[in-house]
């Protein structure tokens, strides 16, 4: 079977890609390699990627139509998993119209190619943020949840590929799958990403900004069960016509305080901490309800943070000095 991974250069789908060759599928990657952190170490995912007979990367916009049709349509692909999108909360703020493209107009035209190739499933990423900003209360949050308030554009535009999704499988009848992720970890990680960024600056001895004065609280999921979650998922189709969200988190919410004490061990290092206000998009808390997600495929995270984030700064520290950054 042939799959194609859009934004296998990033985070998430390089862990996909790899897990799909070591089942022996093969795989098309798709990135455009952009520059919203740095290339490099888009392309040192891509390299390790590249060594597998099975695999192969394009570099391409997921916004280009045509691009996409081709892609899709042409090399007897089966299954989408559409990964690429603009990432960031506070980056929507000053760069509303790279959401517009690479979410909207990205996500349609994967849409478009999917319908018109016939595949047999599409899972897409879709995200906790829109569940927009409310309380834990004991209880986690279930996709039947309301999800009309996005305090983000970048949450506004996942909930708008959800509901274009909705349309395109009652309209076309192609099975799609969306994953609402919450808050991914791990080596090879987003350098935007607060663990990633903590990490950069305690090492460097520079103070850590710590928003919402410390009192927020996040389901870190580490990327290995992500990855076990969306081959789950991908291995699961809904019936013909059908489409389906499914939360894909640890389950465990973290205080944000008690991530950075847990950081500071694996670093052997404390943080200088200036607490700051909450800012623009960023919600209070996130907390993954995965019954659903169990119930279809078994899904059960096994790597809680104080496991995970010692494993990302193993790997850290070995990416840091082969770019020679001061630490």
């Amino acid at each position: 079977m042939t799959v194609v991974v859009t934004g296998a250069a990033g985070f998430i789908g390089m862990h996909v890609a790899r897990r799909l060759l070591d089942l022996g599928e093969n795989v098309i990657g798709v990135d455009n390699f952009n520059a919203y952190y740095d290339p490099q170490l888009k392309r040192l995912r891509a390299d390790h990627l590249a060594s597998r007979a099975s695999f192969r990367m394009v570099e391409a916009d997921i916004a280009e139509p045509r691009a996409m049709a081709d892609l899709i349509g042409g090399h007897g692909v089966r299954q989408v998993v559409h990964l690429a999108a603009q990432a960031g909360v506070r980056y929507s703020i000053d760069n509303p119209f790279a959401y517009e493209r690479s979410n909207l107009a990205g996500h349609l035209s994967i849409l478009e190619a999917c319908r018109h190739a016939g595949v047999d499933h599409l899972v897409y990423a879709s995200s906790s943020s829109v569940y927009g900003d409310r309380p834990l209360d004991g209880a986690g949050f279930r996709e039947d949840d309301p999800t009309v308030s996005p305090v983000s554009l970048y949450a506004a535009t996942k909930r708008s590929c959800e509901l274009l999704s909705q349309s395109y499988a009652t309209l076309y009848g192609f099975p799609q799958s969306g994953l609402r992720f919450f808050t991914v970890y791990g080596p090879m990680g987003r350098p935007d990403m607060a663990y990633f960024d903590f990490t950069e600056k305690i090492m460097r001895g520079e103070p850590i900004e710590v928003y919402g004065e410390g009192q927020m609280a996040r389901d870190f999921t580490y990327i290995d069960d992500i990855v076990d979650g969306v081959l789950g998922v991908l291995s699961h189709p809904p019936a013909a016509g059908g489409h389906e969200i499914y939360n894909i988190g640890d389950s465990r919410p973290v205080g944000l305080m008690d991530m950075i004490s847990t950081l500071e061990r694996a670093l052997g290092r404390e943080a200088v901490k200036i607490m700051r206000p909450m800012q623009p998009g960023d919600v209070t808390a996130t907390y993954a309800d995965i019954t659903k997600l169990n119930a279809l495929t078994g899904y059960a995270p096994r790597i809680d943070l104080a496991e995970g984030l010692p494993r990302f700064v193993a790997w850290w520290r070995g990416w840091n000095g082969r770019n020679g950054t001061r630490s």
